[in-house]
């Protein structure tokens, strides 16, 4: 039987009832071959990197001092969970963190520049310990579990916070992963790797869901489950919407967009090694099982009115470069992209004119050490706190009029940065990140809860936040 991937993220695993929950999953799935893939408990990841902060400004034992309430919290899960042999292997784990952390730390605060490898040596540790913690809670409930140290098996690249995994991390999954399932229930946790040197790396926020969608396409999975704390991938963010529903089903196609475009129950890179190997990816709430939640196949029908979900995403940036040596030439949209390819920003939309090039950027980090480099090239207009809205659906580009349906909505709110035809199921736009919850809860509204004659947009428009 082809395994299932049971990936848990950060609030499945919060507190003690969340890890019960995941416990009884497990448990009802253990027929399956499950392999569970775990975040680390909700809020550590930001407290540790929140400590490697301050100790690059020299301050190694208050940001030591700073992770103890983390460390105390593991402990009192544990305590509620385990019987005393379990308790006292983990009480052990966490020691070694905690003096493992510690001397990080103060390595950071004496050399700054060493920050980069040895935060990701750091933030490693939220993962290594939930998955130890959820190995034992497996183990105390009669579940034959197993941990796997995730860095001997996701090799990856040395770009440290960003690291991609290499061609190498197949067979390492089957050599470590695949013998166990015949009578063992692997756990690993998600988000980290390993160079080739053994040194230890990060994937990236979000990075536990790219971990189980790798594990699945190494073992060939029968699917790939994502548990959160809503029931799949919801109409809206229900911060915005509070009536928000669930989309029973979507495409590889328009879930990456949704992803990429801001659903946060999706990493963005999660979908295409599923896409590679064509395993389902079904999102699923922890803390209600039983509901259906999503499932993401290799295709979905369109909707009636073609338009299935819109997705948002806030903190945009947008960059204008005007220069009249861009009409009629060739090689300056190499030179241009050549500047955010040095400085290693990655660009989310991109339109361009006669003579300009508008393009968004959600991270500004690095924006002003670029600007020298962007204004050799013409003149730069910056533009911040915007909104990219993301309508997405199966056969947008070829069904007329969807623009006109979508745009009547908000006629009177300030769009910019249309881009529409780049691919067969989105729509893109820009809006004053001020007026997104507005565009969303019109939009919503509009769709969900009234009804329109035929050849309106229909109940079944779905909108993601």
């Amino acid at each position: 039987m082809r395994p299932t991937i049971m990936k848990f993220g950060g609030t499945s695993v919060e507190d003690a009832n969340a890890i019960r929950n995941v416990v009884a999953i497990v448990k009802l799935a253990v027929n399956s071959r499950p392999v569970v893939v775990v975040s680390a408990l909700g809020g550590f990841t930001n407290s540790l990197l929140r400590s490697v902060e301050i100790a690059g400004a020299g301050e190694a034992r208050t940001a030591s001092k700073s992770l103890e309430p983390e460390f105390e919290r593991h402990l009192t899960i544990a305590e509620q969970l385990l019987n005393n042999e379990r308790r006292a292997t983990f009480v052990s784990a966490v020691g070694d963190a905690r003096s493992k952390i510690r001397q990080l730390h103060k390595i950071i605060a004496a050399h700054p520049v060493t920050s980069p490898p040895l935060q990701d040596e750091i933030v490693a540790y939220g993962e290594h310990l939930s998955s130890q913690l959820v190995t034992a809670a497996l183990t105390a409930a009669g579940v034959d579990a197993w941990h796997v140290d995730a860095r001997s098996c996701i090799k990856t690249d040395d770009v440290y916070g960003a690291a991609t995994p290499l061609p190498e991390t197949s067979s390492a999954i089957l050599a470590g992963i695949e013998p166990l399932l015949a009578a063992k229930v692997p756990v690993l946790g998600g988000f980290i790797g390993s160079t080739a040197r053994g040194v230890t790396t990060t994937l990236g926020r979000g990075g536990s869901d790219y971990s189980a969608a790798i594990v699945g396409a190494a073992l060939n999975a029968r699917e790939i489950q994502i548990w959160t704390d809503v029931s799949g991938v919801l109409t809206a963010d229900p911060r915005v919407v509070p009536n928000a529903q669930t989309i029973p089903i979507l495409s590889y196609q328009e879930a990456a967009e949704l992803a990429y475009f801001g659903a946060k129950v999706l990493h963005p890179k999660t979908i295409q090694p599923a896409i590679d190997k064509s395993i389902p990816v079904r999102v699923c709430n922890s803390r209600a099982p039983k509901e259906a939640g999503t499932l993401i196949v290799a295709e979905s029908e369109a909707a009636p009115q073609t338009v299935k979900a819109i997705a948002h995403k806030n903190g945009i940036t947008t960059v204008q470069v005007t220069s009249a040596r861009m009409l009629g030439a060739y090689g300056f949209l190499r030179a241009l992209f050549e500047v955010f390819d040095y400085h290693r920003v990655a660009v989310d939309v991109v339109t361009t004119s006669e003579v300009s090039v508008s393009l968004s950027i959600d991270d500004a980090g690095g924006l002003l050490e670029m600007l020298p480099d962007l204004e050799k090239l013409g003149t730069v207009e910056i533009e911040k706190d915007r909104a990219i809205i993301s309508v997405v659906g199966e056969g947008l580009r070829n069904t007329p009029g969807i623009a006109a349906r979508v745009f009547s909505v908000i006629d009177d709110i300030n769009i910019t940065m249309i881009s529409v035809g780049a691919s067969s199921v989105n729509l893109t736009f820009m809006v004053e990140e001020a007026r997104a919850a507005e565009t969303i809860s019109r939009l919503h509204r509009v769709c969900f809860e009234e009804q329109f004659a035929p050849g309106q947009v229909s109940s079944d428009l779905t909108i993601i936040a």
